[in-house]
């Protein structure tokens, strides 16, 4: 019996270097081609070595809410604030059971108003409908019957007038010239269909007329350790990705994107918790097949400001919904995993979505439970087992610092020493203790998920500090 754990936990331990190897190198390659771009950027602005032009692509910032009268108003002030000439703002009331669609209405004095909507995609129907011009930009409500994000996204798309479609969290602010950063693909490159933004946690930021006038780590140290993980996550993996136009995933906190060709794919899917990974995915299949040449781009210096949660309770929550959907898109595309039609998309995004991000908490799991075995049976070496884990929370620690420093540093912010202090302990928390609980939340994330597929889950809201 002991040789028989002995062979299985030697086949394990080089199953665990090599995807150890693996990982560690794409993450170092991802983060030094992710710095290497940012700073690149910080050069071209400095130069104004840009493309300067009067033309404005028109686009329908989309804002899905459910119960969100906590943070709505000053969301929609932040849009109002953008630098940008041609756009309106629809939010969608997705049956909320709070003051969201009074909050609107009184905060932006709208009247009801009476307006037929060609529905393009079918969604849940209508039972209001609001609308101001008094500002820059036309804001239009529409409160409907509760049928999930998906579908409030969908019912965007068929009130919007405009040919491109951003979608917004309503917990969310954009940076003032984030739409016009987040536009420039699609006027360099006409095959663009969608373009993803860089969304940042803005607990502790206080924002005035959409600029970050003081930018502080957040109090709470589990905000903090997400906006570690938050940096590293969106340097590490997609501006590489952008290099081959391989990216299966734009946040929809903050996403672009060429509604005829949405329409045409089918919207948003409201049978999935991911529906912003499985539009994405969607969108890959639907021009491959149909031979259409296309681009889905990642712009770094397009920001969004999100709050993050700072309770362990909603953090869950999020995460385990996160794995949800990230299961429901990989398994309803499967069909792309080494598939030569999809080329790079197949054989490593897919690939890696499907190693280092669905499997990942059990392989995690399962490791720690391997080493306990052999712990029990007195077949580890202990002090080697501490300096490999020692060298594993170190490694990921620089990198997510390198990621961290680059994007403070890059958009121009300024860090007091208690928040580089705070960063830098942190991340070692980040990545020795939160890593390991999340896993375990996705790895259980699956278990009775479909009772609760289509809701769109409570998470407790902090005021956004806008001025």
């Amino acid at each position: 019996m002991r040789d028989f754990i002995q062979i299985f936990l030697l086949c394990v331990e080089s199953f665990f270097i090599l995807y150890m190897v693996l990982y560690s190198s794409f993450l170092f390659l991802s983060v030094t081609v992710g710095s290497s771009d940012l700073y690149a950027a910080k050069r071209r602005n400095r130069l104004k070595n840009e493309l300067a032009n009067d033309y404005y692509v028109p686009v329908s910032v989309l804002v899905p809410a459910h119960n969100e009268e906590v943070t709505i108003e000053a969301t929609v002030r932040s849009l109002l604030a953008l630098d940008y000439k041609l756009y309106e703002i629809v939010v969608v009331d997705d049956g909320s059971s709070d003051n969201t669609t009074q909050v609107l209405r009184d905060a932006f004095h709208m009247w009801k108003i009476e307006r037929p909507i060609q529905r393009r995609i079918p969604c849940q129907p209508e039972e209001e409908i609001y609308e101001t011009r008094a500002y820059k930009v036309p804001i239009t409500l529409v409160r409907k019957k509760n049928g999930g994000k998906a579908d409030a996204l969908n019912m965007g798309i068929n009130v919007s007038n405009y040919p491109y479609f951003l979608c917004l969290d309503a917990d969310s602010v954009l940076q003032y010239n984030s739409l016009e950063k987040i536009v420039r693909p699609v006027l360099e490159d006409s095959s663009v269909v969608a373009v993803g933004g860089t969304v940042r946690p803005c607990n502790g930021a206080e924002i005035e007329n959409g600029r970050v006038v003081r930018y502080r780590m957040p109090r709470n140290l589990l905000a903090c350790m997400q906006v570690m993980e938050y940096d590293r996550s969106f340097l590490a993996s997609r501006i590489l990705f952008d290099r081959f136009n391989g990216n299966i995933i734009i946040s929809g906190a903050f996403g672009l994107f060429l509604k005829s060709v949405v329409i045409a794919a089918g919207g948003y899917d409201h049978t999935t918790m991911g529906e912003d990974m499985e539009l994405v995915v969607k969108l890959h299949v639907y021009c491959r097949e149909n031979g259409r040449r296309y681009r889905i781009r990642y712009v770094t210096d397009a920001v969004c400001w999100t709050q993050v949660p700072e309770r362990l309770r909603d953090l869950c929550r999020q995460r385990r919904r996160w794995h949800i959907g990230l299961f429901q898109s990989m398994t309803k595309y499967k069909n792309i995993l080494a598939n030569p039609k999809y080329g790079a998309v197949s054989f490593i995004s897919y690939f890696y979505f499907l190693l280092y991000e669905l499997f990942s908490p059990y392989i995690e799991i399962f490791g720690v439970l391997t080493t306990l075995l052999a712990f029990a049976v007195d077949l580890i070496n202990v002090p080697f087992m501490v300096l490999f884990f020692g060298i594993y929370v170190v490694y990921t620690a620089l990198l997510s610092l390198t990621a961290f420093f680059a994007r403070i540093h890059t958009i121009d912010l300024k860090l007091y020493p208690t928040d580089v202090l705070k960063a830098v302990g942190l991340c070692v928390v980040e990545v020795s203790c939160l890593r390991f609980v999340l896993a375990w939340v996705r790895m259980t994330a699956l278990i009775g998920y479909r009772k609760k597929k289509d809701t769109w889950g409570h998470i407790e809201r902090q005021k956004i500090q806008i001025k």
